[in-house]
C-alpha cells in the first residue's frame, strides 16, 4: 500500500488532500510513522525524528497515528487482496506477498486488484512482480507510489547493481557500516565481492546469504501462516526516568495494553521479555520462557516486574517495553501453537 497510515487518515480528512501530512507521536522524543508524498519533498521520512520533520515542514499537517483505524482499514483491504490469488500471506499492515504461479493471466489479474483496491476503498497500491518474494518485494517499492514494476531476477540485479545494499531486505545499516568499512557501497559490488573476504568479516554463512541477497536469490515460499512471533507495547520517555517506582508504574502499564491486545486477539504466549534502553543509548533485553502460555496481566506483570527488578538499571532509562512472544491461538480445547520463539539470551 502507498503511504498506508497516511492514506487511510486522508480517506476520513479529505480536506487534507494534497497537503504535507506526517502521521507521527506527540512526545519530544516522537518519530514519525508515515508521510505523505508531499511531505516526503521536504526530506521528511518515516523513523525520523517528530522535531526534525517540523523543523524541514513547519507547514506540515501532523496527526498522532490510530491503528485501532489502520487495522480496520487493513483487514478491509486484505479481504479484497485474497479473492484475486489463491495462496496470499500478509506480512504487516500494509503490505502481501500472492502466489501467481499457475493463474492464467497474473499481471492482468494484478492490475485489476490494483484497480479494484482503489475503487472499493479509496487507498491505493504499487505491485511488484517476480519469480521470487524478494525481487517483488523490490520491485513494488521501486516506482511508488502506483508503480507496476514486473522484473526476472537478471533484470532485478542489473537495475539494482549501483543501489545501496540496505535496498534489499535483511541488509540493515550496521550490516552496512561494516561492508562500507569494506569498500563495498552497492549491490553490484556485494553481487561481486570475493567469497573469502566476506567470509572473514562475517562469518562463512552470512557472507554467502548477504551475496544471495545481492544477486536476488530467495527461495522462500508464500506461506499463508502470518509469521507473528510477538506482540509488544513499548515507550520512549520524553525525559529519561531513574527513579525505579515510576518505571515499574510505567511497565504496569504497558502490560496492561498488551494483555488486553492479546485477550482481544485469542493469543497467549509462554516468553515474558522487557526491552530497556538507557540514556546511553544502549538496549538491555531480558526474558523469561514460562512452562504454560499466558496472556492474563496479573501472570504477565510479575514476570516482566522481576526482570526489571532484576536488571536494575544502572543509569537512567529513555525506552521502556514489555512483550509476549512463543505465540499460540487459544480456543476451548486449548492452544494452538503458531510459532514459537526462543527466549532472548539475558
Amino acid at each position: 500500500m502507498d503511504a498506508f497510515y497516511v492514506s487511510v487518515e486522508l480517506r476520513r480528512r479529505p480536506r487534507l488532500r494534497g497537503r504535507p501530512v506526517i502521521v507521527a507521536g506527540t512526545g519530544r522524543r516522537a518519530v514519525v510513522t508515515t508521510a505523505s508524498y508531499e511531505a516526503r519533498r521536504f526530506g521528511v521520512g518515516s523513523a525520523m525524528p517528530a522535531a526534525r520533520a517540523r523543523r524541514l515542514c513547519p507547514e506540515g499537517v501532523f496527526l498522532a497515528p490510530d491503528f485501532a483505524f489502520y487495522r480496520d482499514a487493513s483487514r478491509e483491504v486484505m479481504a479484497i487482496v485474497r479473492r484475486f490469488a489463491p495462496l496470499v500471506e500478509v506480512v504487516g499492515l500494509d503490505e502481501a506477498y500472492l502466489e501467481l504461479t499457475g493463474l492464467p493471466a497474473p499481471h492482468a489479474a494484478m492490475r485489476r486488484l490494483r484497480r479494484t483496491i482503489s475503487e472499493d476503498t479509496g487507498l491505493n497500491c504499487s505491485v511488484g512482480i517476480g519469480p521470487n518474494k524478494l525481487v517483488a518485494k523490490v520491485a513494488s517499492d521501486a516506482e511508488k507510489p502506483g508503480g507496476f514494476v514486473v522484473l526476472s531476477r537478471e533484470q532485478a540485479r542489473e537495475r539494482f547493481k549501483s543501489a545501496r545494499c540496505g535496498l534489499v531486505p535483511g541488509i540493515g545499516p550496521k550490516t552496512q557500516e561494516r561492508l562500507r568499512a569494506l569498500g563495498i557501497e552497492t549491490l553490484g559490488a556485494l553481487a561481486a565481492a570475493a567469497p573469502q573476504e566476506l567470509a572473514a568479516r562475517f562469518g562463512a554463512r552470512f557472507a554467502a546469504e548477504l551475496q544471495r541477497r545481492a544477486r536476488f536469490e530467495d527461495d522462500g515460499p508464500v506461506s499463508e501462516e502470518r509469521k507473528v512471533v510477538s506482540e509488544s507495547r513499548e515507550t520512549t520517555f520524553d525525559r529519561d526516568i531513574s527513579e525505579v517506582r515510576e518505571l515499574e508504574h510505567v511497565l504496569e502499564r504497558l502490560v496492561r495494553a498488551l494483555c488486553a491486545a492479546l485477550h482481544e486477539q485469542e493469543r497467549c504466549g509462554r516468553t515474558i521479555g522487557i526491552k530497556v534502553r538507557l540514556d546511553d543509548f544502549s538496549t538491555h533485553t531480558r526474558a523469561r520462557t514460562l512452562a504454560q502460555p499466558v496472556s492474563a496481566a496479573e501472570q504477565v506483570g510479575p514476570v516482566a516486574l522481576e526482570l526489571l527488578r532484576r536488571f536494575a538499571p544502572p543509569r537512567p532509562v529513555r525506552l521502556l517495553g514489555v512483550r509476549v512472544a512463543g505465540l499460540a491461538r487459544q480456543s476451548g480445547d486449548g492452544e494452538e501453537q503458531l510459532t514459537l520463539l526462543a527466549p532472548e539470551a539475558a
